[in-house]
């Protein structure tokens, strides 16, 4: 008879998928779930935002090889282990920034609930996967995060009137595309998120939610991507993980880190050979002490999010080699889902770029109607922390002309240009920069998020460090890229700006893409040959070669979505959870 294990699952990851997984499998196993986190945990109010502890929120711990920007590194060198909630990444020809933390990128993402539109299932997806499939999987993600349009407001007059969303959707009109207000994750109340009958409260009042943890109702601050102090962000540590947490026992350790995942045989020793038929050994490090730990699970689910799982398993595979059975398709179909970013500086027409959520409406352009695969996006509004205008501000009186345009290409470029010969274009860059983020320019400024439909042919792989490796195929996707631009110069010819910039990164000489949504890599599919995890009945996320290993996260989606990737994730590890637990899903918990 084989022994008992610790656990009934560890969940490795504490995202949207990993936060689901928490929830379902805690209901279904109480007291018998443990999650693992890398990063910290934090409560009210406990979110840098000083310059100097927002200089060192970033994810460098000791031992770490990867390839960061110079700015991190050199921020390392002076501050030494870094365990901070962004995690930011340097490759050939694009570059991510990923989250590390309790409640992963619900914390930083743009708070966006988005279906996409069908037509994106059609290619590229396993043969029993459609939206239609993932049609209640979505409906009982977005009731549980509470995502709803920001409340209407009566005028220019009221707190929640948003100037920003405004201009946008004028842009849409003039330029003959649809805009619609984005449903969104942002406590306004119960009785305006949940209950969807009432109004919104007021801005600034706490309450307890439907699920007993304590926010408060949206102060319309713009900081909501660098961690929201209040608790007006639905991020999932205030439903799915409270709920596995505080009602159905879930352990917690946080810092965390996951390093090998190893099967067990009937004796309970590690042995590759197995399947996961008698459970696994999971073997993780304490950061904070430097102590390696192990336990044993029935079941392994990886939510690390599409780096942490996609690396995970290579390294299990390929060099601790306890993994050997993993599909040869790993590391390939990666996306940046058409992530874009650009500035329109220096307008006529007011927009207030630092109030209200980050992201309002989105304004379809060739993905929702009349799609086109090769120019198929979105374009999003965005605020940003007034902090970031007030710090460069102060500062503009005590520089003259050369040292403004200097200090801010160093801020805000050196981990880019640092490398590069000192010249007229970094500098200019750094002065458009500083001009977007000092005086009253914000309010006359715009920053445009766009995403779309990249062609998923990104391959990741292990470099000869033992770390993870982007391919990303930069100029078959210029029709998409040069689409997006030729948007943002009419955009900022709408406003009457005087400069149209793109993000820092896509100018020569370095030339890169930047994506805070990596999708692929371990991707869901109806066969080992094509793909990594299964979709089929009978073995949904369950890792082809193995039983009792699954995968919830953005690596299982095999394509670009176009539309923020959140909903789909959520509704994947939905699917996933209903099948393992035998528990239909309702937003009760």
């Amino acid at each position: 008879m084989s022994k008992e294990c610790q656990h009934q699952a560890v969940i490795v990851g504490s995202g949207f998928g990993g936060a689901v997984m928490s929830a379902r499998l805690s209901r279904k196993w109480p007291g018998a779930v443990l999650l693992l986190e890398r990063g910290k945990e934090y409560p009210l109010g406990a979110f840098p935002r000083s310059p100097h502890d927002l200089a060192d929120n970033v994810w460098c711990p000791d031992g770490d090889a990867v390839r960061r920007p110079r700015a991190v590194r050199n921020r390392k060198a002076r501050r030494g282990h870094l365990t901070g909630m962004f995690d930011i990444r340097h490759f050939n020809k694009i570059d991510t920034v990923t989250s590390a933390l309790y409640g992963g990128g619900s914390h930083i993402y743009a708070n966006v609930f988005l279906r996409p539109p069908a037509a994106v299932f059609e290619q590229g997806w396993p043969q029993g996967l459609r939206r239609e499939r993932l049609l209640p999987y979505y409906d009982v993600a977005q009731q549980v995060l509470g995502a709803r349009p920001v409340p209407p407001a009566s005028g220019p007059e009221d707190r929640r009137y948003i100037k920003r969303t405004e201009q946008f959707q004028a842009f849409a009109r003039e330029a003959k595309l649809t805009t619609r207000l984005a449903d969104i994750a942002v406590y306004f109340g119960n009785d305006y998120t949940y209950k969807r009958n009432g109004a919104a409260l007021p801005l600034g009042v706490q309450e307890a939610n439907r699920y007993g943890a304590l926010q408060t109702s949206c102060t319309y601050c713009g900081e909501c991507d660098i961690g929201c102090n209040v608790q007006a962000k639905n991020s999932v540590d205030h439903n799915y993980l409270h709920v596995a947490r505080h009602r159905y026992g879930m352990a917690v350790r946080t810092q965390s880190v996951v390093e090998r995942v190893v099967p067990l045989n009937a004796l309970h020793e590690d042995d590759p050979d197995c399947d996961g038929q008698f459970g696994f050994r999971v073997y993780f490090r304490d950061i904070r002490l430097g102590k390696t730990h192990a336990v044993t699970t029935r079941r392994v689910v990886l939510s690390a999010g599409t780096l942490g799982t996609t690396e995970l398993l290579f390294r299990c595979r390929d060099i601790h080699r306890t993994l050997p059975r993993v599909s040869s398709r790993l590391g390939q179909q990666f996306s940046g889902n058409g992530d874009f970013l650009s500035f329109a500086i220096g307008g006529k027409k007011e927009v207030n770029s630092t109030y209200g959520p980050v992201i309002t409406q989105y304004t379809d352009h060739h993905l929702f109607e009349n799609l086109d695969r090769k120019q198929a996006f979105l374009l999003e509004d965005a605020s940003y922390p007034t902090q970031v205008g007030w710090a460069t501000a102060a500062l503009s009186p005590m520089m003259n002309p050369f040292q403004r345009i200097w200090q801010s290409a160093r801020q805000m470029l050196a981990y880019i240009f640092d490398r590069y010969y000192p010249g007229r274009k970094q500098s200019s860059v750094g002065f458009l920069v500083q001009k977007l983020f000092s005086h009253d320019l914000s309010q006359y400024s715009a920053v445009l998020l766009c995403m779309g439909l990249d062609n998923a042919k990104g391959v990741l792989s292990l470099n000869k460090d033992g770390y993870l490796d982007i391919d990303w195929p930069q100029e078959s996707n210029r029709p998409l890229y040069d689409a997006i631009l030729q948007l943002g110069e009419r955009f900022t010819r709408f406003i009457g700006g005087k400069h149209f910039l793109p993000m820092p990164t896509w100018l020569w000489p370095v030339k890169n893409n930047v994506t805070v949504h990596p999708l692929g890599g371990a991707v869901l599919a109806d066969s080992l040959q094509q793909g990594v995890v299964s979709a089929c009945e009978g073995s949904r996320g369950q890792v082809f070669g193995y039983r009792n290993l699954y995968v919830a996260d953005g690596s299982l989606v095999p394509t670009a979505l176009g539309a923020n990737p959140v909903a789909t994730i959520t509704a994947l590890s939905e699917w996933i959870a209903e099948e393992l637990t035998g528990m239909t899903p309702d937003s009760d918990l």
